[in-house]
């Protein structure tokens, strides 16, 4: 087959569907950037299984990769179908071919097979082939290519798509699950090959993907193959596009992938200790795509205003309001709105606080409503007009002294909870008993299910019966006076009694 003049290739360019033509073992690579190098393109295929050739058309910007088997070449074409490729931060564009093998004149593709032979004998010592060096040694090819995941002081939410960027630096990324366990949220992530597990656990165990905070602590898994059921953001096995999304949840929306890929795609793994730099827009985006906002672009980045809607207008108050929304930010302002006295807008004081009261208040109940938690189109709370009386419904809270995270570094980012039945409480003064602390709780009309002191008696988990009357407490006790100029702290516990 003469390749240089394509023509059957060609015909196939109108439509960028990459999945048109029957499986090949070649796949055809198109819309490579200028000085791509062989060794880049190879690198593609690598994860996939061994590549058996490579043919590179330099005028055209386009390749032939010939992999060993079909099974490889259609998770491979799978897998990009899903995740487009890129090489150079330019997209490319990834197909089968027409022909079934290549027969490439050696002559003329010396420097191609050259690269090839140097790549292969790399893997086959099973020795990682990017700019990382891990010593042989250290590399056993027993290793699961599963990684379990756990994050630690887990307060901007991290989602499977952040996960995803991180984790592909190091190969391709074929499944991933996340759920909670324990209360903490965790990840299992499979690799197409055990090495990539393991330079990804090398490289990024112990990290923080953002600063100070959301620590990756990554063992192997002993599960060697995940399976998948369902594609959406709990879940997504990338080498299967067509799986449904299970739970009604719609997978992402593609203009949220589009600007959330733009975003990250500033994600760069640095060097070992250094965080991993995300923007505050891409946490933004990284929610936004977890399917918990509707994104106008990317503004919503250092977007600082939430919309509370459905709340219970009988009851709330800003100062209820700020009580709950300050458990993940500090509240500068609270406007409930004069005409829809069910809805309240919220000022945190940065977007990434804003992110995390919506990820993690959105779906609750408060006073007996679920309410539903949005970014704002608006960019402040604006306060009322000198002199006007706007019946106490926008206060300004702040030159507040209750703010939980003032102090740069405080302990109280590190104890930041989804809402949970189990509540912390501190600065007890040593005459409040246990029945005390129980009727206190009682009170605000739930049931204390059980209570365990700390050993120094300054701090306490109380477990209501149900979440919603735990949300209800802390709003009711948080700096509550308990004498001995001691007022109570409360916050949300991971820990069960």
């Amino acid at each position: 087959i003469c390749l240089s003049a394509n023509g059957n290739d060609n015909k196939k360019f109108k439509g960028d569907d990459k999945m048109d033509g029957a499986p090949s073992r070649v796949l055809h690579i198109r819309k490579l950037p200028g000085e791509v190098t062989e060794t880049e393109v190879i690198a593609l295929g690598l994860p996939f299984g061994k590549v058996t050739n490579i043919l590179m058309l330099k005028g055209k910007n386009q390749a032939f990769l010939e992999l060993a088997t079909e099974e490889a070449a259609i998770t491979m074409v799978n897998y990009y179908s899903a995740v487009t490729p890129h090489l150079r931060n330019q997209p490319i564009y990834i197909q089968y071919s027409n022909h079934k093998e290549l027969k490439t004149d050696n002559t003329l593709n010396q420097r191609a097979q050259a690269v090839l032979q140097a790549v292969t004998a790399v893997q086959a010592t099973n020795a990682p082939i990017s700019g990382t060096t891990v010593s042989e040694s250290a590399v056993t090819p027993a290793q699961s290519p599963v990684l379990r995941i756990i994050i630690d002081n887990m307060y901007y939410p991290v989602t499977l798509d952040v996960l995803h960027q991180i984790f592909s630096k190091f190969g391709a990324v074929l499944k991933i699950i996340t759920f909670t366990k324990n209360n903490q949220f965790q990840a299992l992530l499979q690799f197409g090959d055990p090495v990539n597990a393991q330079q990804a656990k090398q490289a990024l165990d112990g990290q923080n993907i953002y600063n100070a905070c959301c620590t990756l602590r990554i063992d192997f898994s002993k599960l060697v193959n995940l399976n998948v059921k369902y594609n959406n953001d709990k879940s997504r096995d990338y080498t299967r596009p067509d799986l449904p999304s299970g739970d009604g949840q719609p997978t992402l929306d593609p203009a949220i992938a589009a600007a959330f890929a733009k975003e990250t795609s500033l994600l760069a793994v640095p060097g070992a200790l250094s965080p991993l730099a995300i923007p505050n827009a891409a946490a933004a985006a990284a929610a936004a795509a977890a399917g918990r906002v509707g994104m106008p672009g990317v503004a919503a980045g250092g977007n600082t205003v939430l919309l509370v809607s459905n709340l219970n207008e009988e009851m709330v108050t800003p100062q209820s309001l700020f009580t709950l929304f300050g458990v993940y930010g500090d509240v500068q302002r609270v406007k409930i709105l004069y005409n829809k006295k069910d809805s309240a807008l919220i000022q945190m004081a940065d977007g990434n606080q804003s992110q995390l009261a919506m990820s993690h208040l959105n779906g609750q109940k408060m006073y007996g409503k679920i309410i539903r938690v949005t970014l704002s189109k608006h960019h402040t709370v604006q306060l009322p007009r000198e002199g006007l009386d706007d019946q106490g419904l926008t206060k300004d809270f702040g030159n507040s002294p209750l703010h939980r995270f003032k102090k740069p570094g405080s302990k109280n980012f590190q104890n930041i909870f989804p809402p949970s039945a189990t509540l912390h409480l501190s600065n007890i003064p040593p005459s409040v008993a246990e029945e005390d602390l129980r009727t206190l709780f009682a009170n605000t009309g739930g049931t204390v299910k059980a209570f365990k002191f700390f050993q120094d008696h300054k701090m306490a988990l109380l477990q209501m019966s149900t979440v919603e009357e735990a949300i209800q407490a802390l709003i009711d006790l948080h700096n509550y006076n308990l004498g001995e100029s001691h007022h109570l702290r409360v916050s949300f516990s991971k820990s069960t009694i």
